[in-house]
């Protein structure tokens, strides 16, 4: 038995910098749980925390139910598998296996016997007798993932294993990690920023951005049922489109979404209506996946809204159309600014505006405030607004060009409601 549980933990550095916000997380025995965000929101520390290579600034960490802060890394029963392979360039492959057993001071023969086993499961047992310069990158990766099982751990730790590698070494390994862990019944925590790995690989997925967990769930779960804007943002390719509407209720009816001149209508019997009826004479963000638009004859009535083509992608198996609709889309930041960034940018605004009045004789006050202006727009650390070009699927290579007019029928079983804040707006939604 192998359990992980994270109580109000937070990191932060010398320097001020909140990198983990208070996260409370529970992971449970045999569970493959990824934690999947942008560079630099948490992930990694996260990580190191459990494995005791950094201690927490608030909280508690818990395996199997007891407290382990003040237990040395050594002392924790995790094998943690780094994004840089960390082996050791003198050592055979067979010796960088074994060296965890050999620091243990478990007999030579036991040794090389557990070596021989985890090498031929990871397919790399012609190799032993190799240095790690004489390996490929996915033999490099199978080695490191060979030391940390050869120990027999209780927990798996592992920090975007599989980003130094191409593609399809990517796709070999993902499903050669999933299987292996599973058959182990290996307890895994797996750091990611990519998220067809997330999707593919988990249990279950923690969603951070800047220190802060986002959404915890199964794959289906973020995915189809996203707790916040950013999470709806973050998952998907293409792209959740993100529309800003107007809401209008008219009772026992329906609740009219209005985008630009255009509008939905989401029937009085929709369990949502009553939870977005609400937000009446307000705005809310209205997301819509690609998976959810079907493109339909200009003549259609129902449920459909109508664009002209703004311009066309093509991936071989199914080309992407982006339609402009005359609605206004919602852009999220994947990290936004922070207090430190946003002063620094101040900064650079000022001596900027000194330049453009030494420039054009236009005084630095006016430039300071068309940037208030700005930012009240943009918003920085949350989202901002720009010209909607909503994404529908359409056959590879159709006939059609940038300009073409094209309607579609959205299914309103499956859009997704958001408040001014990013909060999901449903009831009773996981």
């Amino acid at each position: 038995m192998s359990t992980v549980l994270l109580k109000d933990v937070t990191k932060v550095w010398p320097d001020g910098t909140v990198a983990v916000d208070h996260v409370s997380l529970d992971v449970k025995d045999g569970e493959f749980l990824v934690l999947l965000g942008p560079s630099g929101c948490g992930k990694s520390t996260i990580l190191r925390m459990i494995a005791g290579l950094e201690d927490p600034s608030e909280g508690d960490i818990l395996l199997n139910g007891d407290p382990v802060l003040e237990l040395a890394p050594r002392d924790r029963s995790i094998a943690m598998v780094f994004q840089d392979f960390a082996l050791y360039p003198h050592m055979t492959v067979g010796d960088n296996i074994g060296f965890p057993l050999r620091l243990s001071g478990i007999e030579p023969g036991d040794r090389l016997e557990r070596v021989g086993d985890v090498a031929s499961a990871l397919g790399i047992g012609d190799v032993l007798a190799r240095k790690p310069s004489q390996l490929s990158g996915g033999q490099r990766q199978r080695v490191a993932m060979g030391r940390a099982i050869v120990r027999r751990p209780g927990l798996f730790l592992m920090d975007e294993p599989l980003s130094n590698l191409d593609s399809g070494l990517r796709a070999e390994l993902r499903a050669e990690i999933t299987g292996l862990t599973r058959e182990l019944g290996v307890t895994t925590m797996y750091v990611t920023h990519d998220q067809a790995e997330a999707l593919t690989m988990a249990d279950r997925v923690a969603i951070m951005r800047k220190g802060v967990l986002q959404d915890v769930g199964t794959p289906t779960e973020v995915y189809g049922r996203p707790a916040t804007l950013y999470v709806a943002a973050f998952l998907g390719s293409p792209r959740m489109n993100l529309l800003e509407a107007q809401v209008y209720v008219h009772l026992d009816q329906y609740v009219a979404l209005n985008f630009g001149e255009q509008a939905l209508y989401l029937p009085w019997t929709d369990i949502r209506a009553r939870a977005v009826a609400h937000y009446h004479g307000e705005q809310i963000v209205v997301g819509m996946r690609a998976e959810a638009l079907t493109p339909v004859a200009p003549e259609a009535q129902g449920d459909v809204l109508r664009g002209r083509i703004r311009y066309l992608e093509h991936h071989g198996h199914e080309s992407l159309a982006f339609l402009d609709i005359g609605a206004t889309a919602i852009v999220v930041d994947e990290m936004g600014s922070g207090k430190r960034e946003q002063e620094q940018a101040n900064g650079a605004l000022r001596r900027f505006g000194s330049t453009l009045q030494k420039l054009t004789g236009r005084s630095a006050a006016s430039t300071v405030v068309q940037s208030r202006e700005e930012k009240s727009v943009l918003d920085p650390g949350r989202h901002h607004r720009r010209p909607a070009e909503l994404a529908v699927r359409l056959a590879p290579y159709p006939a059609v060009s940038p300009g073409h007019p094209l309607a579609v029928a959205v299914r309103m079983d499956m859009l997704h409601f958001f408040d001014e804040s990013g909060a999901r707006i449903d009831v009773g939604w996981r």
